[in-house]
């Protein structure tokens, strides 16, 4: 016997999709646009973001259905969640990313080309290191896009000395549509809402920003190479397309690292 709440995640984050679909294709064909522009400028699309907010980096490149381009910036002391107590522990990684100063040194690493462009994920848009980020992005004269939940910005407290949010430091800004505690479903005799919503928000917004920058290189005729299963092209094609897209990654990340 079907339980008494199946179906309702499914139903409220349908609902979520929806609400993505009714209001963002707009900022989100900006944002395609964007990127298009830099991956056609041999460029890189740089992608930050702290916690659970790392997992559109990871659905952008490399998997399957994606191509170069999008560089995952993903500091393993803020996202390594499996470790929840002990060293590496859930505490120190929420710690960490309230840590005034730290942005400034993993920008440091890099040499930011003037056809870079830097796309920030938090859920909340309050803590410290993506605001942080978000402005060392801009001092260095790359364009910024932030991924966020609106509702849970403006009902929280920023971690930041400014009490600036993310949102207040991009020039263009994407809504995940997700409730203030992030979960969507509320149980009777529980006093906390359950089932979180953004990772859901998070790859479908970051998928619709793939297809469409694929399209518009596409048409461009700038499209890297896409990397895809065996079992659709057959095993000698998807092994040339996967060592073409890592070619195409190394020569990109290379210069990001050299500044040559």
């Amino acid at each position: 016997m079907n339980s008494p709440v199946a179906g309702r995640f499914l139903d409220a984050a349908h609902d979520v999709l929806r609400k993505i679909g009714d209001t963002q294709l707009e900022s989100i064909g900006r944002a395609a646009e964007l990127c298009a522009d830099t991956i056609a400028a041999k460029g890189l699309v740089h992608m930050f973001g702290t916690g659970h907010s790392r997992i559109p980096l990871e659905e952008m490149f490399p998997r399957y259905g994606s191509y170069p381009g999008f560089h995952p910036m993903a500091e393993l002391s803020m996202t390594f969640h499996t470790q929840v107590a002990g060293s590496n522990g859930q505490r120190q990684a929420m710690f960490i990313e309230r840590v005034h100063g730290l942005a400034e040194q993993i920008l440091a690493n890099f040499h930011f080309g003037e056809e870079d462009l830097m796309m920030i994920f938090s859920a909340s848009g309050l803590a410290a290191v993506p605001i942080e980020m978000a402005i060392g992005a801009r001092k260095r004269g790359l364009i910024v896009i932030a991924v966020t939940s609106v509702a849970q910005s403006e009902a929280g407290e920023s971690s930041h000395e400014s009490n600036s949010r993310l949102a207040d430091h991009a020039d263009l800004v994407i809504d995940i549509c997700t409730p203030p505690a992030d979960a969507l479903i509320t149980l009777d005799g529980l006093d906390t809402p359950i089932g979180p919503g953004s990772t859901i928000a998070y790859a479908a917004i970051v998928n619709e920003i793939k297809v469409q920058t694929a399209s518009l290189l596409l048409q461009r005729d700038a499209l890297p190479p896409v990397i895809t299963s065996a079992s659709v092209v057959g095993r000698e094609r998807a092994d040339q397309l996967f060592e073409g897209a890592y070619r195409e990654h190394g020569r990109r990340v290379g210069r990001l690292l050299s500044g040559k």
